[in-house]
């Protein structure tokens, strides 16, 4: 029997749901667009519709990949999901820190410029 890898399953489950997501948004998008050409719905309408309806489909998108980070999650040991955990934290500290030196490096920028 071949062997299955649950991560690479929940992975392709994930990247189904997310292409789902987006096909369904920009159908929408195609349906409200041709209901505002054929007169049917005030171009304001169709804005609102497509407002919601992208809302729907964000919305949808982070349930899913909640659900699919929880199964991720499940199927490690605990040991892995500490070390996945302190990784996350790295990665959020790294990107902290590229926002302080941005915004660093813009004020630097005007402090020349004023000068």
């Amino acid at each position: 029997m071949a062997d299955f890898d649950l991560t690479e399953g929940i992975r392709k489950l994930f990247l189904a749901s997310v292409g789902a997501v987006a096909m369904g948004a920009e159908k929408s998008q195609e349906v409200v667009e041709d209901l505002v050409k054929k007169g049917e719905l005030t171009v304001e309408q169709g804005k609102t519709l497509n407002q919601e309806l992208t809302r729907k489909a964000k919305e949808v998108f982070e349930n899913t990949s909640d659900s699919a980070l929880r199964a991720h999650l499940a199927s490690m040991t605990s040991e892995e999901r500490a070390a996945y955990a302190k990784k996350v934290a790295q990665m959020s500290a790294d990107i902290d820190a590229a926002s302080v030196k941005v915004e660093v490096d813009e004020a630097e920028k005007t402090e020349d410029a004023a000068e």
